[in-house]
């Protein structure tokens, strides 16, 4: 089943910026899709008439199956969204947003409390629960706003730069509990500016451009189209004077480190046995690079020529 199709999506704003140009889009239900683009690019105009936010100027929005502009209330309860900003009362316990927020979609205060606990608990907030939102870390209030998000058991969650930021060991937590809401078959669409993010997350793609989608294909296809990918090798020990003349370039980073730059042809098994071919052996390999990061650069480039 599809979970969101977009046709011809426009929006033009009162001071004449079209800010999406008749985009069509489909995520099919269960998947973990990401939605790219610089700022300005379109992303949160589309999550904003998605989830009836903002009205649009043209085109049509469907959530699994349902009409968005005839059955407007019934597709916001299929939805959770997580914006970019801070948006609940800092003055509010936050056990109190998320059984405030379950009543808007007219769950009764004491299941609300029974799912606000089990969120709470998720988020490790449990023991702040009476504490006012206004007291939490950045990273907190991150998790907060996920919490408020899924307190009404949404079948789609939308994800607004979630971890925009929060610190490594905070993001990390929250991937693997956005991967288990995603093995237990919720459709998550992620906007984010890490694109390492969307590379570990994410199985499908789209990516917008000054208000149009300039690709839309899985994350393995798309991947597939870096020409070149620059690699960190460590040696098992110290590096020789001089570097071999290999087929790849090499440049020596210190003494027991360098890194590489391989053509798609080439792989990095092919490498490392060239490598071992003159005594070089390596310990560890990391990319220098995000190779997402690298295409969509690329694509950006691409398009605005055109």
């Amino acid at each position: 089943m599809i979970a969101l199709k977009i046709s011809q999506l426009g929006k033009i704003y009162n001071n004449k910026l079209q800010a999406l140009k008749d985009i069509d889009l489909t995520v099919k239900q269960g998947d973990f899709f990401a939605l790219l683009g610089s700022n300005g690019a379109g992303k949160t105009t589309a999550i904003g008439i998605i989830c009836g936010l903002l009205n649009k100027t043209s085109g049509k929005v469907w959530v699994l199956g349902l009409d968005q502009e005839s059955r407007p209330n019934a597709v916001k309860k299929l939805i959770g969204l997580m914006p970019q900003e801070f948006n609940f009362n800092p003055f509010e316990p936050i056990e109190e947003i998320l059984i405030n927020q379950a009543g808007y979609y007219g769950i009764l205060r004491s299941d609300a409390k029974k799912q606000a606990k089990v969120l709470l608990e998720k988020m490790q907030l449990w023991d702040k629960r009476m504490d006012i939102a206004k007291s939490l870390s950045g990273g907190m209030k991150r998790r907060l706003m996920l919490a408020r998000a899924l307190i009404h058991r949404p079948k789609i969650l939308i994800l607004d730069e979630p971890t925009a930021g929060v610190d490594v060991e905070i993001r990390h937590s929250m991937w693997s509990y956005l991967q288990e809401l995603n093995r237990d078959g919720m459709t998550i669409i992620l906007t984010t500016h890490y694109l390492e993010e969307a590379e570990s997350l994410c199985r499908n793609i789209a990516i917008l451009n000054k208000g149009k989608v300039v690709e839309h294909t899985s994350m393995k296809k798309l991947l597939g189209k870096v020409s070149q990918q620059t690699l960190i090798l460590e040696s098992t020990k110290k590096l020789p004077e001089s570097m071999p003349d290999v087929d790849f370039p090499i440049r020596v980073l210190d003494k027991y480190s360098f890194e590489i730059t391989l053509k798609s042809t080439l792989s990095i098994g092919d490498a490392l046995n060239v490598l071992s071919q003159y005594n070089i052996n390596i310990s560890h390999v990391r990319s220098a690079q995000n190779r997402l990061e690298t295409l969509f650069l690329c694509l950006s480039a691409n398009n605005n020529t055109t």
